[in-house]
């Protein structure tokens, strides 16, 4: 099972913490890296520390949620090895994984359900990457 590192910002706030019992229920390991409240926050203070997680293999996927992904998918995707993806839908998700080999999920929380985020995780978490053709691509992303 992945271990996930998660983050939000103060607009990600709610739906992160939703979303970390509804992980915490199917039995992932994980490390909350904040907000821990809805108190008014940037959203580097939480995307950069889940990136580096991930980056350095720490953990095997990231989560982060803000209000509408841009900040949190703008910020994770400047380190390197990171592939950040903002997904609003499960096929985007699903194509986020097996096209894109993205390692770090960003939701909108402003922009869909708290039922909509589960189904979007969830594929996400049971899609694998397809290589192949893909494969050349991806690796033509690191500069």
């Amino acid at each position: 099972m992945e271990k996930i590192a998660i983050g939000a910002d103060h607009a990600g706030f709610e739906l992160k913490g939703h979303l970390r019992k509804w992980l915490e229920k199917k039995g992932y390991p994980l490390k909350d890296f904040g907000t821990y409240t809805s108190e008014s926050a940037d959203y580097a203070d939480f995307a950069h520390p889940v990136a580096s997680a991930v980056e350095n293999k720490e953990f095997d996927l990231g989560l982060l949620v803000c209000g509408s992904a841009n900040g949190v998918a703008m910020t994770a995707n400047k380190h390197q090895g990171i592939r950040a993806a903002i997904c609003w839908t499960e096929e985007l998700s699903a194509l986020a994984r097996s096209h894109n080999d993205a390692n770090v999920l960003c939701l909108p929380a402003r922009f869909i359900s708290e039922a909509l985020a589960e189904k979007i995780l969830d594929k996400f978490l049971h899609t694998t990457f397809e290589g192949g053709r893909h494969e050349r691509r991806v690796n033509k992303m690191a500069c």
